[in-house]
C-alpha cells in the first residue's frame, strides 16, 4: 500500500524550493533536517529517528519544501502520498495526534521568532478588546452580538475593569449574564441565525465543521465591521484552536441556522478514526497556514528591504499554486501600496525601494498590479537574495559564537 524507499547514507531525500508530492516517516536509520534560514533560537541541524516524520507540512498544503533532509546513516522510510494521507491516518490515528502536536510546536517556536523580529505579538491577548467589539456592537444596536460579547467577558473576567458597565448593559438588553448553553450534544453543535458561535479575541479550544447552514466570518478594523468569508457546509473554522489556546483572531456567526460538528483535542481522534477525509482535510488546512508562517519568518530574516519584496512576490505565487516555468508571466493581485504595507515600510523609505526593484525589467506595475514577465527568472533571483541572506546570517552568527 505505502512504498517503502531506501536511501544510502549523505543521500538527500527531501530538498528545499522543490515540489513536496508526499512526505515521509522514519522506519530505521538517521536523518539530519535542515533549512536555509534556520529558527533563530533553534538548533540549526534536527536528528530524526525512527518513527519521526518529515515533509507534512509541504506535501499537505502542496507547498515547495521549507527544509531538505540528508541520510545520516543507510536509511529505510515509508513514502506517504499527499492522497494515502486518509488511509495512514484511519489505521493509525495516533500518528494524526503526532502531527497535531508537532505541529502545535512548529507554530509556538514559528510566532515567538516572528514576535521577537517584529517586536509585537501576532495576535494581541488583551481581554479589553472582547470588551470594546461588545460597545461596538452595543452602538450599532446589534443586541445578539453585543450581548454574546459583554457575557464572554463576564465569563473569563469576572472582576475585570469593565465588569460593572458589561453587567449594566446586559441588565439593560434583559439578557441573561451567561451565555446560554449551545443546542445539541457535546459534539454536534446547532445554532439560530444571527447566533454568534464565537467572538473576536474570546479563548477557544474548539474548532467547528460546518454540517448544515453557513457561517459568517467578521472583523471589527477601524470600527467597521468586515466581512472576511462566508462559509459553507463541508468548510472548517477556528481551526487554530486545536493548535494554540489563543484568542479567536475573527468572529463567527450563523447565517441562518446552522449545524455544526465541534472538536476538541479530547475528542479528535475519535474524529479521525471515524471521519479520515475531515481530518485530512483538516490537516491540509494546518499546514496552509505553518507553510505561510514559516515563509513570513523566513522573510523577516532576510536583511535587504529589496529583498524582502521580491520574496514576498514568490510566496504570493506559491500561495497561488501557479506552476513556475521559464517565460511564464503572472499578473499579482497586490501593488506597489500592498507590498509596502504588507511588509510595513514606510511611504518615503518604500518610495525608494520601488524605484530600485522597477529598474528591474521582469517586473513593472500597470494599473496598479505588479506584472513579472518571467516568472523562473523570478524564482531565481530570490532564491539567489535567499541564500545571500543566510550567508549573511551565518557570518553574523560566526561572530558572535
Amino acid at each position: 500500500m505505502f512504498q517503502i524507499a531506501n536511501f544510502q547514507q549523505n543521500a538527500f531525500v527531501i530538498v528545499e524550493g522543490k515540489a513536496a508530492p508526499g512526505f515521509y516517516i522514519v522506519r530505521q536509520g538517521k536523518v539530519r533536517l535542515t533549512a536555509e534560514m534556520p529558527i533563530p533560537g533553534e538548533e540549526p541541524n534536527l536528528i530524526l529517528n525512527p518513527g519521526d516524520f518529515f515533509g507534512v507540512v509541504s506535501s499537505m498544503s502542496g507547498h515547495p519544501h521549507i527544509e531538505t533532509a540528508q541520510c545520516l546513516a543507510n536509511t529505510s522510510m515509508i513514502n506517504v502520498g499527499r492522497d494515502q494521507f486518509g488511509v495512514l491516518i484511519q489505521k493509525n490515528a495516533p500518528i494524526a495526534m503526532k502531527i497535531i502536536r508537532y505541529f502545535s510546536q512548529r507554530l509556538r517556536i514559528i510566532d515567538r521568532a516572528i514576535t521577537k523580529l517584529t517586536f509585537h505579538s501576532t495576535v494581541e491577548e488583551d481581554p479589553q478588546l472582547m470588551f470594546n467589539i461588545a460597545q461596538f456592537y452595543y452602538a450599532k444596536q446589534e443586541m445578539k452580538h453585543a450581548a454574546y460579547a459583554y457575557q464572554r467577558y463576564l465569563q473569563f473576567y469576572p472582576n475585570g475593569p469593565h465588569a460593572p458597565q458589561a453587567k449594566m448593559a446586559l441588565q439593560n438588553m434583559s439578557a441573561p449574564m451567561s451565555v446560554p448553553a449551545p443546542g445539541g450534544n457535546a459534539l454536534a453543535r446547532s445554532f439560530a441565525d444571527g447566533q454568534m458561535i464565537f467572538i473576536e479575541h474570546e479563548p477557544g479550544n474548539e474548532l467547528y465543521i460546518i454540517q448544515g447552514g453557513k457561517v459568517k466570518i467578521t472583523k471589527v478594523v477601524n470600527d467597521n465591521e468586515v466581512l472576511l468569508a462566508v462559509l459553507n457546509p463541508g468548510d472548517i473554522f477556528g481551526e487554530m484552536a486545536l493548535l494554540e489556546n489563543k484568542p479567536r483572531s475573527a468572529s463567527a456567526a450563523a447565517f441562518g441556522n446552522v449545524t455544526t460538528l465541534a472538536i476538541n483535542k479530547q475528542n479528535f481522534e475519535g474524529m479521525v478514526q471515524a471521519q479520515p477525509q475531515l481530518a485530512t482535510k483538516l490537516i491540509t488546512l494546518l499546514s496552509e497556514r505553518i507553510w505561510l508562517a514559516y515563509r513570513q519568518l523566513a522573510n523577516l530574516l532576510i536583511a535587504d528591504p529589496v529583498g524582502r519584496m521580491y520574496d514576498t512576490l514568490l510566496t504570493q505565487v506559491q500561495k497561488k499554486k501557479v506552476a513556475i516555468q521559464p517565460k511564464t508571466s503572472y499578473v499579482f493581485d497586490i501593488g506597489s501600496q500592498e507590498i509596502l504595507k504588507m511588509l510595513g515600510y514606510p511611504p518615503e523609505k518604500g518610495e525608494e525601494y520601488l524605484i530600485t526593484m522597477l529598474s528591474d525589467k521582469n517586473l513593472r506595475l500597470d494599473q496598479g498590479k505588479f506584472i513579472c514577465k518571467d516568472l523562473a527568472e523570478l524564482e531565481k533571483q530570490v532564491q539567489f537574495i535567499r541564500k545571500r541572506a543566510a550567508a549573511e546570517r551565518q557570518r553574523e552568527a560566526a561572530k558572535m559564537g
